[in-house]
C-alpha cells in the first residue's frame, strides 16, 4: 500500500501569529535573517543572510530564476455584450460603461495578444463582455501611476487598451487585448501595478523592490523571492572567494502560488510554467556535478527547472517547455543538493518540497524555532537555508 496516501493537506499546516507577516522588505537586502537548517543532523542556527558570505566558497554553485515581475494586475470597466459604448454623442463616461470596476490578472501569455487571465468579479466577465482600460496616451499628462487604475479617459476606444473575454474555464477567463499596434509590455508597464500577494497591505514605494538582481526575461506574474535577499556587493564577495553562479528561467505563474484544494495531496495538480535551461549553461552544471560541487538552488522554481530537466543519472538536458513537477514527500532527488528558500504559506505545494528535501518533522522544527524567534514569514520575509 502506498504510504503517500495516508499524507494529508492538513499535515502541512501550521498556526503563524499575523504579526509575523512581513509587509515591508528590509533594508539593505541582504541584512534579512538566515535560519540554517542541517537537513543530516536537524541542527540549526540562526544567522544574517550576508552570512553566507563567509561560509559559501568554490565548492558551491548558486542556481537563480532570472526572470523578471510584470506589472500583471489591471484594473479596467466592462461594457456588457451587444449595449452602445454610449446611448447619445456627449463624451463617454464611467456611468457609461456599466460602473462596474474589474480586475485583470495577467497569468499565462498564449499568443501576441491573448493571455490566460484571473478576474474579479468573475460573474460579471462572460464572453463577450468588453473591458476598457486607461488610454495610455493621457499618462503623459497628470494621470499619475497610482490613479491610473481608476479613472477613465475618453480616448479608450478609439485607441487605447481594451479587450475582450472570448472564453470561461472554471476560474480563467481567455483575454484577448486590442492594442492599437502599441507595445503591450510597455502598456502595462504604466497602467499596471505591480501583483503583490494578497497578505501585503502595506503600499510598496519602491517598485524595483520586487524585483531581483539578476531579473532579466520578463513575463512573471510574481516574483522568485528568495533571490531578492542578495545585493550586488553580496554576489561579488561570492564570487571573488569562487562560488558559481548559474542562471535557469522560469516564469512564475499559478504553479509556484496557487492553492491546494484536495484533502489528499496526490490529487492535486500543478499549473504548467514555462522554463528554460540553455545548453552551456546545462554543460556548467553537469560538469560541477560530476566533480562533486554541491548544487545550491536559490528559491523552489530554481529547483524546479533543474528537477525538470534532469535525469536519473544526475544530467541535466538543455531545452525549453513547460513544467508541473509536483515535489513532495518522498520524492526521489536527482540534481539538487541544497535550498536557499523563504518561510511559506502553510498547506501549500511549496511546504512539501521543502519537506521533501529536508524531511517533514526537521522542517516542522525549522518552523517552530523560526515563530519562537519572531522570524519574518512570506514575500518580504527572512530566509532560511537548507544545507
Amino acid at each position: 500500500m502506498n504510504i503517500l496516501l495516508y499524507m494529508k493537506l492538513t499535515d502541512f499546516d501550521y498556526h503563524l501569529p499575523q504579526e509575523l507577516i512581513a509587509q515591508t522588505p528590509v533594508e539593505p537586502r541582504d541584512s534579512s535573517r538566515l535560519l540554517i537548517v542541517e537537513k543530516n543532523t536537524t541542527a540549526l542556527e540562526d544567522k544574517r543572510f550576508y552570512n553566507i558570505a563567509d561560509i559559501l566558497g568554490e565548492n558551491d554553485v548558486l542556481v537563480v530564476n532570472n526572470t523578471r515581475v510584470i506589472n500583471a494586475r489591471l484594473r479596467g470597466w466592462i461594457k456588457p455584450p451587444q449595449s452602445p459604448l454610449s446611448s447619445n454623442n456627449s463624451s463617454p463616461d464611467k456611468g457609461s460603461l456599466g460602473g462596474v470596476e474589474v480586475e485583470i490578472f495577467l497569468h499565462k501569455q498564449i499568443s501576441d495578444t491573448t493571455w490566460d487571465c484571473l478576474v474579479y468579479p468573475g460573474k460579471k466577465l462572460k464572453p463577450g463582455t468588453k473591458v476598457y482600460f486607461i488610454d495610455p496616451q493621457s499618462l503623459s499628462g497628470n494621470v499619475s501611476r497610482e490613479s491610473s487604475g481608476s479613472q477613465y479617459s475618453p480616448l479608450l476606444e478609439e485607441r487605447g487598451l481594451g479587450g475582450e473575454v472570448k472564453s470561461i474555464s472554471e476560474k480563467w477567463r481567455i483575454v484577448e487585448f486590442n492594442i492599437w499596434g502599441l507595445d503591450f509590455l510597455k502598456i502595462i508597464e504604466e497602467i499596471g501595478h505591480t501583483p503583490l500577494p494578497p497578505y501585503i497591505k502595506e503600499r510598496l514605494d519602491d517598485w524595483e523592490r520586487y524585483q531581483t538582481v539578476y531579473n532579466q526575461v520578463e513575463w512573471s506574474s510574481a516574483a522568485p523571492t528568495a533571490w531578492l535577499h542578495f545585493t550586488s556587493e553580496l554576489i561579488e564577495k561570492l564570487k571573488k572567494k569562487g562560488v558559481k553562479i548559474e542562471e535557469v528561467l522560469l516564469h512564475v505563474g499559478l504553479g509556484t502560488f496557487a492553492n491546494v484544494e484536495t484533502d489528499d495531496i496526490e490529487d492535486h495538480h500543478m499549473h504548467k510554467e514555462y522554463i528554460e535551461l540553455k545548453e552551456d549553461t546545462a554543460k556548467r552544471l553537469n560538469s560541477y556535478k560530476q566533480s562533486g560541487k554541491r548544487i545550491i538552488a536559490v528559491g523552489t522554481t530554481s529547483i524546479r527547472v533543474l528537477e525538470t530537466m534532469s535525469d536519473e543519472s544526475w544530467q541535466l538536458h538543455p531545452g525549453t517547455t513547460e513544467t508541473d513537477i509536483f515535489i513532495y514527500p518522498w520524492y526521489t532527488w536527482k540534481f539538487v543538493d541544497s535550498l536557499i528558500t523563504n518561510f511559506h504559506l502553510p498547506k501549500s505545494t511549496l511546504m512539501m518540497l521543502v519537506s521533501s528535501l529536508a524531511g517533514k518533522e526537521t522542517i516542522e522544527a525549522a518552523y517552530k524555532h523560526a515563530i519562537r524567534e519572531q522570524y519574518r514569514f512570506f514575500s518580504f520575509w527572512d530566509a532560511m537555508w537548507i544545507k
